[in-house]
């Protein structure tokens, strides 16, 4: 789990090039093919599936910085982020083993009503796209509160399968991390004063029309994918984002420096001046979206990498509250949306 997490926060530190195809074979430990195996970079719609000898070829367009997750039901996930490009990839799939047994569930005050409606909440998310997103497969999702910490957890150890009806898409989310902590001992998202959730996934379109191709540009807009996109390539305007330092409108340039290629950047966050807040504390800023999103970001790192995507390498370390907070997995589009 710890190695899976890493992968994920980390990734795109190192820029990788990728072909225009990436293409192998797939296979289990007794070097039987695995056919029907999935394959795709995470995040994104860019997947295909092996066929009967478990041979897979995967075409896209550009240079990605993304993981290659290759999975199969009942072996762990296989996640590929450095590879040499002139060489066919002969991955092995091992037998997946439940990690329930790692847990210790803990019997507290709560019921499973309770739980499976604040992870609803936190994971989907409760805008209108949020409450119509349906997740197939609830029955695999286990929790933990922790009431000496006001702390809640959830876990899967299958992927969970979400119907985004309002976008048009099917989602296959491996949860990796999910977090929820609370000011008191509540089950309640009015108390939750920190949430984070990390995991793999892939998209899938399963309907497009002027209606669903309406509401994803609509979930774009404003979100945080659309806020490290202008970050990195410099776009602030008034029919963009705007950034304050308290109540005062303030110039970015001032507060971060982009170095790298189009591919992957680096962002470095100039340190403010505050005493009072604890050691991690590095800048607070609040946004402003086309004059009526408002958004609050607190940065906990001084340096972070972003991709070509607007994926960013530290999630844990970048916390949003506000508008671009409230949208969670539901109101997501996919990483390479907009990008041909």
């Amino acid at each position: 789990m710890k190695l899976v997490k890493s992968l994920l926060v980390f990734f795109i530190i190192t820029s990788i090039s990728f072909a225009q195809v990436v293409k192998g074979k797939i296979v289990d430990e007794k070097n039987q093919p695995l056919a029907g195996a999935n394959i795709y970079f995470d995040g994104t719609s860019i997947a295909t599936i092996a066929d009967q000898e478990g041979a897979f070829q995967l075409q896209y367009g550009g240079k990605l910085n993304s993981i290659l997750a290759v999975s199969f039901i009942g072996f762990q996930t296989q996640y590929i982020k450095d590879y040499d490009n002139g060489k066919e990839l002969n991955i092995v799939l091992k037998v997946a083993v439940n990690v329930l047994n790692e847990v210790v569930l803990k019997k507290d005050r709560f019921s499973r009503k309770q739980k499976l409606q604040l992870f609803r909440e936190q994971f989907l998310g409760q805008t209108t796209v949020g409450k119509k997103a349906k997740i197939e497969n609830e029955d695999d999702l286990y929790f933990d509160y922790d009431e000496t910490t006001n702390t809640f957890k959830a876990y899967s150890d299958k992927p969970l399968i979400i119907n985004n009806a309002l976008l048009g898409y099917k989602i296959n989310y491996e949860l990796v991390d999910f977090e929820v902590k609370f000011s008191s001992t509540s089950i309640s998202s009015s108390h939750v004063y920190r949430s984070f959730y990390l995991g793999l996934s892939r998209y899938e379109e399963v309907e497009s029309n002027p209606k669903i191709l309406k509401q994803r540009q609509k979930c774009y807009e404003g979100s945080q994918l659309h806020f490290f996109r202008n970050l990195v390539n410099n776009v602030w305007d008034k029919d963009n984002f705007l950034l304050f330092v308290g109540k005062f409108q303030d110039h970015p340039n001032i507060h971060f420096k982009i170095t790298g290629d189009s591919d992957t950047k680096q962002v470095f966050v100039t340190k403010q001046n505050k005493s009072l807040v604890g050691k991690k504390f590095v800048a607070e800023f609040n946004l402003l979206y086309k004059k009526k999103q408002q958004s609050s970001i607190i940065f906990e790192t001084d340096t972070f990498f972003v991709d070509q995507f607007g994926n960013n390498s530290n999630v844990e370390n970048i916390i949003f509250s506000g508008y671009i907070a409230q949208l969670k997995v539901a109101d997501m589009v996919p990483l390479n949306y907009g990008i041909k």
